[in-house]
């Protein structure tokens, strides 16, 4: 295994130990699958056509597969070789030319800066000890004008009832210990650490869900639960 700064290994091996169900899409990893199109769209609805993404904590490449399907050029990173390689061997299945990397944002970045048109960091930066490195490397990725998305968990005691009691221990919406109450991030801190490394605050939107329906929808300007924000260069 290759050693990363701004990591927790423990984190790291959550994703390891549920690698072979990222698609099942009546397991624990459904409620992602369930929400792709969304983020898909809040992704693709401002971007020029065929767009180079960077999905950054791409996982077993969900979100990579969906945005290369919308006619993206897709790079994935993730420190998990589990989920890379459960994401490279769908994504042949599927005849999808995705390059999917064992690196970290911050090693792209520095290699490749000012390359992207888009960078995707969906349900990641809660996992990190250091979000605002992973935010900073992500904004020196991207062009100028380039646009970063990220999508994560309001630290709020709504929060807490729903993503974490509700969603991982009643509803079974992901799978159990996913989530630490602490590392959850506010709109506000996530702003200020986008602001800092450069970046202009375009968007916010938060996915409601409907236990009733079982379904999500966007609400736009609405700081909630599950947000996703988006940020120009």
């Amino acid at each position: 295994m290759k050693s990363f700064e701004n990591t927790d290994n423990k984190e790291i091996e959550k994703f390891d130990k549920v690698s072979q169900i990222w698609w099942d899409l009546q397991g624990e990893m459904g409620t992602l699958h369930v929400i792709n199109p969304l983020r898909t769209r809040f992704i693709m609805e401002v971007l020029p056509p065929n767009p180079r993404i960077l999905d950054v904590g791409c996982g077993g490449g969900i979100l990579s597969e969906a945005l290369a399907k919308a006619g993206a050029q897709v790079t994935g990173l993730d420190l998990s070789e589990a989920s890379l390689d459960v994401a490279r061997k769908h994504a042949q299945s599927q005849n999808l030319q995705i390059e999917y990397r064992y690196e970290s944002v911050q090693q792209i970045a520095d290699e490749q800066a000012g390359s992207f048109d888009a960078v995707a960091c969906m349900e990641m930066l809660e996992h990190v000890p250091e979000p605002a490195k992973v935010v900073a490397a992500c904004a020196k990725a991207l062009k100028p004008g380039g646009r970063v998305f990220f999508s994560t968990i309001n630290r709020t005691p709504k929060a807490f009832l729903f993503a974490i009691v509700g969603g991982e221990y009643i509803l079974r919406l992901l799978p159990r210990g996913s989530h630490t109450y602490s590392k959850l991030i506010q709109p506000r801190e996530l702003k200020s650490w986008a602001g800092a490394a450069g970046l202009q605050f375009e968007q916010l939107a938060s996915l409601i869900y409907n236990p009733f329906m079982r379904t999500f929808k966007v609400a736009p300007n609405v700081e909630d639960v599950n947000y996703m924000a988006h940020f120009k260069k």
